[in-house]
């Protein structure tokens, strides 16, 4: 416990001197209150964009828990995103709707496919670590676009959202809405409590020094593997309430061009903070469905935005933030010591 313990590190947030909880609080508390913004001002589509957005923040934070924490750099995480969903579309296909059963279903074969893949990916490491995982990725979209009964590469059309024990609970988009929301606050308090306990404290002592941790007695490969099989766990939550927020199923969900961008999502919101790939996930995605609006070639115009990201805001739009904070509270501190010396030389002159 005294090894493990040096390997914790503060956030950003409470490295800048900001209270640890403001920023979450802050976040879940606008996320809670959109839909009631939205009657009030008549866009309803705010909250099926607001459901979006918070979907791919759950496989957001499941990445970033890898990326940011372990840094295992997985090139194929859409694939577990597509495997919850075509999990809920299957069962569907064949008559089963109810979510006590597809929900854990969808779980269960994200995370049995994230064992099986992850038993050959940690074997390797660095860019061998990013390919492989980008080939068991794509194996996973052929596979699903090869699937001719259930639509293949035209996808699979759901008739209706899951029902719980019957009842179509999530019928409605506001109390789908705020189902997902909690989906996020668990999943997010899931990953912030497994990092912040010893084993997240090992895996991101892994990241810095496998060779150390090993010496202390902790097997690192295990480690690494309990935490690929929770984010892919992660992955086919949000495979499942995505398949739900659209009723339709596409091999399109788990393609590498899916991965890159929960990777680019990841890094805009900042490595190695929860919160941060929540902030990232919805920034590119409002991005998008603002770019989009005006043209149709939307990733010329922010492709240059997010190169000046990486590489002015190397701790991504948290980053920016607390570089932000601290330059303000300087300037303050500075204007305050100047302030008082004028007054100073003031009252020497009278």
């Amino acid at each position: 416990m005294k090894e493990t313990a040096s390997l914790a590190t503060p956030s950003a947030p409470a490295r800048a001197g900001l209270p640890a909880e403001t920023l979450p609080v802050g976040i879940f508390a606008i996320l809670a209150v959109l839909p009631l913004l939205a009657l009030l001002t008549g866009g309803g589509y705010l909250i099926s964009l607001g459901a979006r957005v918070m979907i791919f923040a759950i496989a957001a934070v499941a990445l970033d828990l890898l990326v940011g924490y372990g840094g295992l750099i997985s090139f194929g995480h859409a694939a577990f995103i597509g495997l919850g969903a075509y999990a809920v579309g299957i069962l569907a296909a064949h008559g089963i709707s109810d979510a006590l059963i597809s929900l854990p279903t969808a779980l269960a074969v994200s995370a049995l496919y994230a064992f099986l893949t992850g038993i050959v990916c940690l074997r390797t490491k660095g860019v061998y670590f990013i390919m492989i995982t980008l080939a068991f990725g794509q194996m996973a979209f052929f596979t699903a676009s090869s699937l001719a009964p259930y639509g293949g590469d035209d996808g699979l059309t759901i008739a209706a959202r899951s029902t719980f024990a019957g009842v179509p609970l999530i019928k409605g988009e506001g109390a789908f809405y705020y189902v997902v929301l909690v989906c996020l606050l668990g999943s997010y308090l899931f990953c912030r409590a497994l990092v912040a306990s010893r084993f997240g404290r090992v895996l991101r002592g892994a990241k810095e020094s496998p060779v150390r941790v090993a010496a202390i007695g902790f097997d690192v490969y295990r480690f690494q593997l309990a935490s690929y099989v929770i984010a892919g766990t992660l992955g086919g939550l949000s495979g499942f309430l995505l398949a739900n927020a659209t009723e339709f199923v596409s091999p399109a969900y788990m393609s590498w061009q899916r991965s890159g961008e929960l990777i680019v999502m990841v890094l805009l919101g900042g490595v190695g903070s929860l919160d941060g790939a929540i902030i990232g996930t919805a920034a590119y995605l409002l991005t998008e469905e603002w770019l989009s609006g005006y043209t149709e070639d939307w990733k010329v115009i922010f492709g240059p935005v997010l190169v000046l990201v990486v590489l002015f805001a190397r701790g991504g739009l948290i980053g920016l933030a607390t570089s932000l904070f601290r330059l303000t509270r300087f300037l303050r501190r500075t204007g305050t010591h100047f302030a008082g010396k004028r007054y100073v030389r003031r009252l020497g002159r009278g």
